[in-house]
């Protein structure tokens, strides 16, 4: 099934791409929710005139997120985590944690569009921000143990 997506969904596409889909998924979950429409001969020449016009404030939102990119990679985070005595962390640090570490430096990041696999130790890692469909930045980050950090801000 062909389906016109009116907004991203993650993992799928981005708003006004073109996917195949099970039908069962289109018919079942994207419709009914209002991310997507059937893509029928009409709505496809609909969409393209849509695209066309939208050509210039696609261009701006393109260059909005290679600029914020240029900031992020500048960046690099220090998260603080319990540690055990063995060096493993208690939980895990993921997406979320990065986001609160960069919206403390001022960068609002959904963190929906932070992809890093769960970090279990202490170490350096890189978390991957995708702010657009063509713009992903990697953000080096480093997992340190609680009781290092307040020995480093005294």
């Amino acid at each position: 099934m062909e389906l016109i997506l009116k907004e991203d969904v993650i993992n799928l596409g981005y708003k006004d791409d073109i996917v195949k889909v099970k039908d069962g998924y289109g018919r079942n979950y994207l419709i009914p929710t209002g991310k997507a429409v059937i893509a029928t001969p009409s709505a496809k020449k609909v969409l393209a005139e849509n695209l066309r016009q939208r050509a210039h404030k696609l261009a701006k939102i393109k260059a909005d997120a290679v600029e914020l990119g240029q900031k992020l990679e500048a960046v690099a985070l220090t998260i603080a985590a319990k540690v055990s005595e063995t060096g493993t962390i208690f939980g895990s640090v993921g997406a979320m944690q990065v986001a609160e570490e960069l919206a403390k430096l001022g960068f609002e990041i959904d963190r929906k569009i932070i992809a890093v696999e769960a970090v279990k130790a202490v170490g350096s890692y890189t978390a991957t921000v995708k702010l657009h469909k063509e713009v992903a930045v990697k953000v080096p980050f480093t997992v340190v143990a609680e009781a290092e950090t307040a020995e480093v801000a005294e």
